[in-house]
């Protein structure tokens, strides 16, 4: 789309994915707001877990991988098993620009040291000197024009990575917003990571957390669908998890946190140390996705050489290739998104390129799944 802004392209294309009602009714309203809030950063990092990802895929050196990118992180996870290929794609540019420069970051930084540094510990100034030294002459002008534009109060958006890039982007800045509600009611979320055992979580969780979904004024904001856009969930995913009673809501996000916090060892679960700390932990032992681990971070640079990225719907994708293309497929929460129409095609294309013993996973609005076409 020569001329196109990338965040109208972003809109357009998620427009294109979510609108299923007139643009006059109040569903119709509410799709349009969505895709409004989804024109920039929306996902820091990923919040799929790539090792059940890589455990379902049971990815072998001659898998064809075709993903949604999102934001990035699962992309180079998969990479570090070594697939024949991997073919990233997403909607949103922002997505996009982000994958683009974690893959040159990974080729182009001297080492794991100031890999890490970028993606894991990223509120340093020396990570700005590196983008400069050794990444931006590597990446195309559309992202690098991305990445030195500026955000809506006027900062660089290179220099998140100066700062904290895990507060930046619609999901970023939504977590950020419940540690201040929780603050309101002087609870502080970052209580959790002082836990010494699972057992010392749950009860943390159960006398300082869980009592916030009985206040009337976080069950009144949970009402809200737009209030929860940062979280990724479009109006028709929102009514899929709270069975259309938004009085659900409350629940459904107490369960869930619940999990979070409870259900795993807060040290050894980076996605807890994001939610709850706002970053990953700094300890050399620190739980981290697979790409930033230092022992996969040879295997990674090898095969950075098998992965794309593009802005593009997933369908749309598909159906520029051959069948027997691709023989892994991860498509996220984005059946949630559909309709009835788009589903149909959207399989159509999954069974014409899928290989024999091709592989299919998901996250749905209430399960985790895997299918075989």
């Amino acid at each position: 789309m020569p001329g196109s802004r990338p965040s109208a392209q972003t809109a357009r294309a998620v427009g294109d994915a979510v609108f299923q009602n007139s643009q006059l009714s109040s569903k119709g309203l509410m799709e349009r707001a969505f895709a409004f809030a989804f024109r920039g950063l929306v996902y820091a990092q990923i919040w799929e877990d790539p090792l059940i990802d890589m455990e379902a895929m049971d990815i072998g050196t001659d898998s064809d991988i075709v993903t949604i990118a999102s934001g990035g992180c699962n992309m180079l996870s998969y990479l570090t098993a070594g697939p024949r290929s991997l073919h990233a794609v997403d909607l949103n540019t922002a997505h996009v620009a982000l994958g683009k420069l974690k893959i040159a970051a990974a080729r182009h930084l001297p080492d794991h040291h100031s890999f890490h540094r970028f993606f894991a510990q990223s509120g340093q100034r020396a990570n700005i000197a590196a983008y400069r030294a050794h990444v931006r002459p590597h990446l195309d002008e559309v992202t690098i024009r991305y990445w030195e534009g500026r955000d809506l109060i006027g900062r660089k958006r290179i220099n998140a990575f100066a700062r904290n890039i895990y507060a930046r982007g619609l999901l970023g800045q939504f977590i950020s917003a419940a540690h201040v509600v929780a603050r309101l009611y002087r609870i502080d979320p970052r209580e959790l990571l002082a836990a010494t055992s699972v057992e010392d979580q749950r009860a943390i969780f159960e006398r300082r957390l869980a009592p916030l979904f009985d206040r009337k004024f976080v069950r009144w904001l949970t009402q809200q669908p737009a209030s929860l856009f940062g979280l990724g969930i479009p109006p028709a995913q929102y009514e899929a998890l709270c069975s259309g009673s938004a009085n659900d809501m409350a629940g459904v996000l107490r369960q869930r946190l619940e999990k979070l916090a409870c259900d795993f060892d807060i040290r050894q679960n980076y996605f807890a140390q994001q939610a709850f700390g706002r970053g990953y932990a700094s300890a050399p032992d620190a739980a981290l996705p697979p790409y930033l681990q230092a022992r996969h971070h040879q295997a990674l640079i090898r095969h950075l050489d098998r992965a794309s990225i593009r802005h593009c719907n997933f369908v749309d994708y598909l159906k520029q290739h051959e069948a027997g293309s691709f023989d892994r497929y991860v498509l996220l929460d984005a059946q949630d998104w559909m309709t009835d129409a788009q589903l149909n095609a959207l399989w159509e294309e999954i069974t014409r390129t899928s290989s024999p013993g091709g592989r299919v996973i998901f996250t749905p609005a209430r399960a985790r799944c895997s299918q075989k076409p």
